[in-house]
């Protein structure tokens, strides 16, 4: 019994030391919803007391929006992004205003869920997959199922317009061999709609005004938890992922503790709190929470930052044409 205290005490005290070192202020931008945010940060600085943490919160065009606009005036105020998608980070990487972290420990994550040149992290994974009805006549398994014309004409998706998500999973979709563009003309030949961001396609098919549609998993997750007549369904293809990356800014007044932020959304005790908020964690070695199934059964579709960025002009000019804007 000494033995085991005597080791606990050593441990609070290499944790004390190590809290020693990281103090100060960090600011922090986030797209994440307001409760989120809180507890995302209420959970770091109990791990790091010396740091206190400001946010701000808001949609991610809106809080880029305003990065730019004091990076303008010669007066950003951010150290820290915890924003929607990997696009946005590829471009801010692109134009030098990441500073990366070599010493983060991604080693337990899968290959290209993290930048390779550690400028960017993904503090989670939001899929998109199928969601329908129950009442619903079919119950799809693929995306093959959806082109039938009776369900295209019962289907929503939100818009790559509109929601980051959606724009990722029209690339990750289109980029299945299978699949490819002709799966998106069908939807829109044969009726389906393209509006809005991932809450318009909640309400139209739980409340029955479609059928079936495209929508992040958390959402229907949680909703048919709390008793809306809607299922889940992650398709026999593959879904797409939304990461919610994390990344230092390269003007950041604290980098050290920007670092620690870093390291804590990305180890074991931050994956465990975005799966404790309902999120699929990024990290394969945490559960995922009720709801979802086993993390290795989950098919993650190929999606390219680099390249999706490249082609975003592109991809939804095409997509404008087919759905209108």
């Amino acid at each position: 019994m000494r033995r085991v205290i005597l080791s606990t005490l050593a441990a609070l005290s290499l944790s004390t030391a190590a809290f020693a070192e990281v103090t100060g202020n960090l600011v922090l931008y986030t797209s994440q919803p307001n409760e989120d945010a809180q507890k995302t940060v209420d959970a770091f600085m109990a791990a790091n007391p010396g740091v206190t943490v400001e946010w701000v919160r808001d949609g991610t065009p809106k809080i880029m929006a305003k990065f730019r606009a004091e990076l303008e005036a010669g007066a950003p105020q951010a150290d820290v992004l915890l924003i929607a998608d990997s696009v946005t980070m590829e471009g801010l990487k692109a134009e030098g205003l990441l500073m990366a972290h070599p010493d983060a420990d991604i080693s337990a994550y899968e290959p290209g869920i993290m930048d390779a040149d550690k400028s960017w992290f993904a503090t989670k994974l939001i899929t998109t997959g199928i969601v329908y009805n129950t009442s619903a006549p079919m119950q799809p398994t693929s995306y093959a199922d959806l082109t039938a014309p009776e369900v295209t004409a019962a289907f929503m998706m939100p818009s790559p317009l509109a929601s980051g998500a959606a724009t990722i999973h029209m690339v990750a979709v289109t980029g299945v061999a299978d699949l490819g563009w002709g799966f998106y003309e069908t939807l829109a030949n044969q009726g389906a709609v393209a509006d809005g961001a991932n809450g318009g396609v909640l309400k139209a098919v739980a409340g029955g005004e479609k059928l079936y549609g495209f929508l992040v998993d958390f959402l229907a997750i949680r909703e048919a938890a709390n008793g809306a007549p809607i299922q889940f369904v992650f398709p026999v293809e593959g879904v797409s992922a939304v990461s919610e990356p994390v990344a230092i800014l390269a003007n950041t007044q604290n980098p050290d503790a920007a670092k620690a932020f870093v390291d804590f959304l990305i180890s074991e005790p931050g994956q465990q709190l975005a799966a404790d908020m309902g999120y699929l964690p990024a990290h394969p070695g945490v559960t995922p929470p009720a709801g979802f199934p086993a993390r290795d059964t989950i098919k993650i579709l190929p999606f390219d930052p680099a390249k999706a960025l490249a082609e975003e002009t592109a991809n939804k000019a095409r997509f404008t044409e087919m759905f209108g804007g």
